[in-house]
């Protein structure tokens, strides 16, 4: 029985990543996970209000970091590079959690109601972003644009990541980052 509630946590997670990848994500209970991480079903919603927040339980600390770093970034910086700065220090923690990322990736990539989750998810952390970039004093649409924009040069810079782990994840970004410019500076003409 783990002792402290982090660990008892860290379990939780293992075990529902193990049974979701064993017999889908639909199939497994809470009890289930409770069990194989070796708790009552109670410490499970003690940690988590449903067995998909499992999933998602890093967001809190993925938007505190963005917003936080976006905040702080240098005076004179244009909008992408405050994001690529603050995606960078943000893809520490995913870094940190790469073991639980990639699986991560693979169960909600196979199930509808996760990734209608994680576009939910991506969405208000988008906005929180915007957000951040207004406080800054960008233009309310071009913050909007940039935080969208930024987002999904993030999302495509983690998919390469865990697709290729020779690089980490600060090279994707920044390998993304420079694709973003190269399109935008492209000639339509």
């Amino acid at each position: 029985m783990p002792r402290s509630g982090l660990e008892a946590r860290r379990r939780l997670q293992q075990a529902a990543l193990e049974l979701y990848r064993e017999r889908g994500f639909d199939q497994t209970t809470t009890a289930e996970i409770a069990a194989r991480a070796g708790v009552n079903e109670r410490t499970f919603f003690r940690h988590f209000p449903d067995k998909r927040e499992v999933l998602f339980h890093g967001e809190a600390d993925l938007r505190a970091e963005l917003m936080r770093s976006v905040a702080e970034a240098p005076d004179g910086l244009q909008p992408l590079d405050i994001l690529l700065r603050a995606f960078r220090e943000a893809g520490r923690i995913l870094e940190e959690n790469r073991p639980f990322s990639e699986p991560r990736l693979e169960v909600i990539a196979k199930t509808p109601a996760l990734r209608e989750r994680e576009l939910a998810k991506a969405a208000s952390l988008t906005e929180a972003v915007a957000e951040a970039l207004r406080q800054r004093g960008v233009a309310d649409r071009l913050a909007g644009l940039a935080a969208q924009t930024g987002w999904a040069a993030f999302h495509q810079a983690a998919g390469a990541w865990i697709d290729d782990p020779s690089a980490n994840l600060d090279a994707h970004l920044s390998r993304a980052f420079d694709d973003l410019r190269a399109l935008s500076a492209t000639s339509t003409g």
